[in-house]
């Protein structure tokens, strides 16, 4: 599968637009593979968080995200972004066979584990087993990352850092609770 067209299209513009607004510090770069099937899974604090992701890294990022962004007038955007629609209602076994398919022709996948913003006092909240899933299921490293500081305009502090890679291994709720703590202590740190 070849890179999305509009992904083509619209990266440059959100590399330079994020850059240029937000001005954040992107750490560990180095930790996210040049070529394979990678993971990319962290906190998730606003709305701006994929643009972010996107201009972090040269690689497609194929996000698993709520399927109300596939709808009216946003579908052919998002579609053509090839984005991986997620019915949170319930658990999406569709949307996790795409992305582990995804995996297996070596593409990267954004996820954000809590599955919606954070907007709790907590440093992180529950995450759900998708990312550990589909990189046990794909034999694929988690990259965590973590996001620090306000999107706003003109100004410093906002960063994120991409994490060493870590391979899941039998216990899918050990891994999970390994991978959120990973986010979180270094969120705290």
């Amino acid at each position: 599968m070849r890179e999305p067209r509009f992904y083509r299209i619209v990266r440059p513009l959100i590399h330079g637009f994020v850059r240029f607004v937000f001005r954040p510090k992107i750490l560990g770069k180095e930790n996210i593979p040049e070529t394979g099937r990678v993971v990319l899974a962290g906190n998730h604090t606003n709305n701006f968080d994929c643009i972010l992701l996107i201009a972090s890294t040269k690689r497609t990022i194929h996000f698993l995200a709520k399927d109300s962004l596939m709808k009216g007038w946003k579908k052919p955007i998002f579609q053509s972004m090839g984005i991986i629609p997620v019915d949170r209602t319930k658990k999406d076994p569709r949307a996790l066979q795409q992305a582990i398919r995804y995996l297996q022709e070596d593409k990267l996948i954004g996820i954000f584990p809590e599955g919606t913003i954070n907007r709790t006092k907590a440093v992180t909240m529950p995450f759900k087993f998708g990312a550990v899933k589909m990189s046990q299921e794909a034999s694929s490293p988690i990259v965590p990352f973590i996001i620090k500081g306000k999107y706003r305009p003109f100004r410093k502090g906002l960063s994120i850092e991409f994490l060493k890679p870590m391979m899941v291994q039998e216990d899918l709720e050990v891994e999970n609770n390994r991978l959120r703590e990973i986010v979180s202590r270094k969120l705290e740190g």
